[in-house]
């Protein structure tokens, strides 16, 4: 049963305190929408699948002159996609809002990855 519920701004989450009625026991969940499933992204007329992957990968590469490569590029893209959430529209995103979230956000962190990441993203 759910004892006490708050909504996370910031999260994009739902913070519950939840009591088992079994055992009486008391923990606390964290519930957030996966919008990220059925999320397409917009390439003029065409539409593919949103691969978080992908822009793993492409944020990683720009960032493969700094030791912490990995951790760096896992942080950056969870904030990218927490920066992308207002912009979906009708479960699609356009893809030159990625590009200029990533750059944006890559910008703030590190200026050469910025450039490496807009060298390949820009058409």
């Amino acid at each position: 049963m759910v004892v006490n519920s708050r909504h996370q701004k910031r999260n994009n989450c739902v913070w519950r305190r939840r009591k088992c009625e079994a055992c009486g026991a008391v923990f606390t969940t964290n519930e957030s929408p996966d919008l990220l499933k059925g999320l397409s992204v917009k390439q003029g007329k065409h539409l593919e699948p949103f691969s978080r992957d992908k822009l793993f990968l492409s944020i990683h590469d720009s960032l493969k002159h700094r030791k912490t490569a990995q951790s760096d590029a896992t942080g950056l893209t969870d904030t990218i996609i927490s920066r992308l959430y207002p912009h979906i529209t009708d479960g699609s995103v356009d893809a030159q809002g990625i590009t200029a979230k990533a750059a944006n956000v890559l910008k703030r962190f590190d200026k050469a990855a910025s450039v490496h990441y807009l060298a390949f993203h820009v058409h």
